[in-house]
């Protein structure tokens, strides 16, 4: 510091008042310059060749790469002399490298202990009696969720400021470091889900975990290339992580919805309004323990419980445990299930569901069910290929059982259109493939 202020102060001196003393062929600026830059030069070589800590050779590298080229020989008053004489770097090429290399190394050591440190510390904090801590009322844990993105973060700003170069190798390595902790942090998440369920905030732990996922996504978005090899597999874990956390919030739900669903069939759809109702009650309960997720995996698991109540309704009807011969009775339960749909939609709707794909799939159904002319029949089965490509020739033919005056001619009939018509489209979304005919 006292070298660079001499070095800065001194020159402005030369500049300002010594060099007009002096005929220009003297050159006497440059002498100056070069003299001073020998000597700054030689001090920090000296420096750079004995054993440094790791601040030192921060430091050092950030006078090589910042502060002389950039806060001294930029000086306004400086500037311009400066360009003239072609100084060169503070080090030589072979030493700087050198130095870079071991502060990188040291870096990428320095935050990847960090990191280990942190999952050891959160998988403390499960084990204790505790509730997690709540931000904007959503469950979070400030170490995972803020802690390890801020050491990443910190880890590539700190080599940034020395250089933009220096910047984007630390960065490079430390996102590589990324999929091996969030491996180790699902494996850790996987051993206290089967081990802890008797723990007394064990929901409200895997609901912090699953919205630490979405501080990962954020920082993915914003800091790794789309083509980046490491993207896939660092997605890939965060899913594995949410996905699991879901399946264990929703567990318990969907064991209690089973026998209400399996009503419908007892009761061959006779009071399916109360039924619905029930279920709809139910639900309501659980989804209301889901408020402290944060607002995208909110979404998402009332998205897998909306497709959860359509898939088991629609198990019901391919029960084959209903079979009407009259137009009027089809007629009858086609208004059960379409008033059964938009009881569904609705209460879906309300609590924030955005799978909109899955409300024609009951209505649909029921119109197959009304309709009585064969060419109407097969047009409606048309549009429902059309919206679920998933349907095979077991679904519909488990559902045409309701429909118990089709002929044998009209069944083949049907179910040969929708073979036809499901051939080379693939699903958005599964539905029917997840629905086992037996």
């Amino acid at each position: 510091l006292h070298m660079g202020k001499t070095m800065k102060e001194d020159l402005t001196v030369v500049a300002k008042y010594i060099k007009q003393l002096y005929p220009p062929e003297f050159n006497v600026f440059s002498i100056y310059a070069e003299l001073y830059h020998s000597y700054f030069s030689s001090q920090a070589k000296k420096n750079a060749e004995s054993h440094l800590e790791d601040k030192d050779i921060y430091l050092l590298l950030s006078w090589v790469h910042n502060f002389y080229p950039k806060e001294m020989r930029k000086d306004h008053a400086l500037a311009m002399e400066l360009d003239k004489v072609k100084l060169g770097s503070l080090l030589p090429s072979s030493l700087s490298k050198e130095l870079e290399k071991k502060y990188l190394d040291s870096e990428e050591v320095t935050v990847k202990n960090s990191l280990s440190r942190c999952l050891d510390k959160e998988i403390q904090r499960w084990k204790e009696d505790k509730e997690p801590e709540k931000l904007n009322g959503h469950f979070q844990s400030e170490l995972l969720g803020i802690f390890v993105i801020q050491s990443i973060y910190s880890g590539q700003k700190r080599a940034e400021d020395i250089s933009k170069a220096m910047g984007e190798e630390l960065s490079c390595r430390l996102l590589k470091e990324l999929p091996a902790f969030l491996r180790s942090y699902r494996d850790a998440f996987e051993d206290f889900k089967e081990k802890s369920k008797k723990h007394r905030y064990y929901k409200p732990i895997l609901i912090s975990n699953i919205n630490n996922c979405w501080n990962f996504r954020e920082y993915m978005e914003k800091y790794m290339a789309e083509k980046d090899d490491s993207k896939a597999g660092i997605l890939s874990t965060l899913a594995d992580i949410e996905n699991s956390g879901f399946d264990v919030l929703l567990q318990q739900l969907f064991a209690q919805l089973k026998p209400m669903y399996k009503k419908f069939t007892e009761n061959k759809w006779d009071s399916s309004s109360e039924i619905m109702n029930e279920i709809i009650k139910t639900t309501s309960k659980h989804i209301s323990d889901f408020q402290t997720l944060k607002d995208p995996f909110y979404h998402a698991i009332v998205e897998k419980i909306h497709a959860c109540l359509v898939k088991e309704y629609i198990v019901r009807l391919l029960k084959r445990k209903v079979s009407l011969k009259t137009p009027a009775q089809q007629q009858t339960l086609a208004q059960h299930i379409s008033k059964n749909a938009a009881d569904l939609e609705a209460f879906c709707t309300s609590n924030g569901s955005q799978a909109t794909w899955l409300n024609s799939a009951l209505p649909k159904l029921a119109e197959i069910i009304r309709l009585q002319d064969l060419g109407a029949i097969k047009i409606e089965v048309a549009t429902l290929a059309t919206s679920y490509p998933d349907i095979r020739k077991r679904h519909l033919e488990a559902f045409l059982h309701i429909k118990a005056n089709l002929s044998r001619s009209e069944l083949k009939s049907i179910l040969g259109y929708l073979a036809d018509s499901t051939a080379a489209t693939q699903p958005r979304a599964p539905l029917f493939s997840n629905i086992n005919v037996s």
